[in-house]
């Protein structure tokens, strides 16, 4: 495809992407199951076709929605959920990535166990944009979203570093476990280090740079691939570097970074987030002609073995592994405890937080991007063990949990009835605007004993009244939120809808008032951006749902 053609076709995906979020938004299905219906749908018609380049997945792809992820992770909430986090992301890959390669070994003609084992670890980190997106908008408990987060972040690393091992075995290179475990030690700990070394540098320079928000985007755009080919320099873990150096970043911004800085990155991140995933989620359906094509040289009972085991793996082990780590253990704690505690108090997770997290594992552009590095030749120059067969078999998985899973997921989440607390979300949110007015109370008292000759008393009478009006307004939210205790979702507050009614009005009123005297030549467009900019900022200070400020 020469220049003009590439750019009619990138073009053309964006205007898809864009399509399809739409419909999304209208519809309530997730973008990210219904953008591969279309790429296969375009598939199948003639013309050109994108072949997805897996290295250009992992190395242009990969670490920027990665670092974006991990930017809005919390870091302190993964710690607490660092058992179950570790156990889904780390021991649950394994345990996929063997039980699938003991399937092919004993059950697929052509297959070797290291072959297996590859296609497992390509097929076993679920990749959670799917599931976050519509937990986000159904309103999933806090915890369930870490932890889907969390594993997100970390479950990648493990399953690269056992395709390298598996990969290396089935070429030629030989297995040892004792070896392959070290292997796997030495690149994450690689990774974590390359990673905590990054967010140092990124750290040192975001406090001269906070003053220019462009300079701090640069910075931020390049810090994901600058762990990642780092690490990979190193033969360390390049997905781990990533994902740690996002982690500290994140958590260390809120100080480093300004309020202008802050907003102009956040708005960076979520189209860099929107255009990667749509056009990635887009190339998952183009790929079933170059999946397809290969196939002709397999038995269909081969190819049907070969789908259920890894399908079946995927689909059966998640389940059954939260249910004996997360239910079981909190049930035997509960009856090991003879104190009359409440149950809530006692068991943390239950039945429909395991049936939702379970339902949270669809897989990805990561699953397709991994299997096709798989060589094509093994080192003594025959073909690698039914290549064709493992593309396929990943390729089912990632439709069959993208598509289908990813459809059905708001509805078995509505189904539970498994919802955040927003009552006290915004109680939690109420109180901690409060504290931070009587800080500021506080600053303003320090302020006036100190006598500054260059700060009348009346500029900080102007300052804590306003201030004492909005913590009054708290105060009486928090009032309120406590006294609906038994009402699902915050309450109603009619004066409080009103006044966002009048503010709305005024700032609508002021922008048309702007746009008057420009049109009238009596404000230069220089002067109009500058003035709109300060009330897009005092609209963005409005909650888009009063009910969930």
């Amino acid at each position: 495809m020469d220049a003009e053609s590439v750019l009619i076709f990138v073009l053309a995906a964006i205007a898809v992407v864009a399509v399809v979020r739409w419909v999304a938004g209208r519809t309530g299905l997730p973008a990210a199951a219904l953008l591969p219906l279309v790429g296969i749908g375009y598939a199948l018609l003639p013309g050109p076709n994108v072949t997805l380049d897996p290295h250009i997945i992992l190395t242009f792809v990969l670490p920027p929605l990665l670092y974006s992820a991990a930017l809005d992770s919390s870091m302190l909430a993964i710690r607490r959920n660092l058992r179950t986090v570790v156990s889904l992301s780390v021991v649950l890959v394994l345990l996929t990535a063997l039980l699938i390669g003991t399937g092919f070994a004993w059950f697929v003609t052509g297959a070797t166990l290291a072959a297996g084992i590859a296609v497992g670890a390509a097929v076993a980190p679920p990749d959670p944009v799917a599931a976050l997106a519509v937990g986000r908008r159904v309103g999933l408990p806090p915890r369930i979203i870490t932890v889907v987060q969390g594993e997100g972040l970390l479950n990648d690393a493990t399953a690269l570093t056992i395709l390298s091992v598996a990969v290396a075995a089935a070429t030629g290179g030989g297995f040892s476990a004792p070896a392959a475990f070290g292997q796997f030690l030495i690149a994450a700990a690689g990774g974590a280090a390359v990673g905590a070394a990054v967010a140092f540098v990124v750290r040192l320079l975001s406090r001269p740079l906070s003053g220019d928000p462009m300079l701090a985007n640069a910075v931020s755009l390049g810090t994901p691939f600058t762990a990642y080919l780092l690490a990979e320099r190193f033969h360390v873990s390049g997905v781990l570097a990533v994902v740690v150096a996002g982690l500290i970043v994140g958590h260390h911004a809120p100080r480093a970074a300004t309020g202008a800085g802050r907003l102009q990155t956040s708005a960076v991140w979520r189209l860099v987030d929107f255009l990667l995933e749509g056009l990635v989620f887009l190339l998952i359906g183009q790929q079933l002609p170059e999946v397809l094509r290969g196939l002709a040289a397999y038995k269909i009972g081969t190819i049907v073995v070969a789908v259920a085991i890894t399908a079946g793996v995927v689909l059966l082990l998640r389940p059954l592994w939260l249910l004996l780590t997360l239910l079981v253990p909190d049930a035997l704690q509960a009856r090991r405890s003879g104190a009359p505690v409440a149950r809530e108090d006692l068991v943390r997770w239950t039945v429909r937080d395991v049936v939702v997290l379970s339902w949270a594992g669809t897989r990805g552009v990561i699953s397709l991007g991994a299997v096709f590095t798989l060589p094509l030749v093994t080192e003594t120059g025959a073909p690698f063990p039914a290549r064709d067969l493992l593309v396929f078999c990943a390729f089912v998985v990632v439709l069959v949990t993208l598509v289908g899973q990813g459809l059905t997921f708001a509805p078995i989440v509505r189904a539970l009835g498994l919802r955040a607390d927003g009552n006290d979300q915004a109680r939690l949110r109420n109180e901690a605007r409060s504290a931070s007015v009587e800080a500021a109370l506080d600053a303003l008292d320090e302020l006036e004993e100190q006598e500054h000759d260059d700060i009348s008393v009346s500029v900080i009478e102007t300052m804590r009244e306003q201030l004492q009006t909005r913590l009054s307004r708290y105060r009486d939210r928090i009032d309120l939120l406590r006294d609906n205790e038994d009402v699902t979702g915050p309450p109603v507050s009619p004066q409080y809808e009103a006044a966002l009614h009048v503010r709305r009005v005024a700032l609508d009123a002021q922008r048309n008032e702007f746009l008057r005297w420009r049109d009238a030549g009596w404000l230069p467009d220089d002067g109009l951006r500058v003035l709109e900019r300060e009330l897009d900022h005092e609209e963005r200070l409005l909650p888009d749902r009063p009910t969930r400020r």
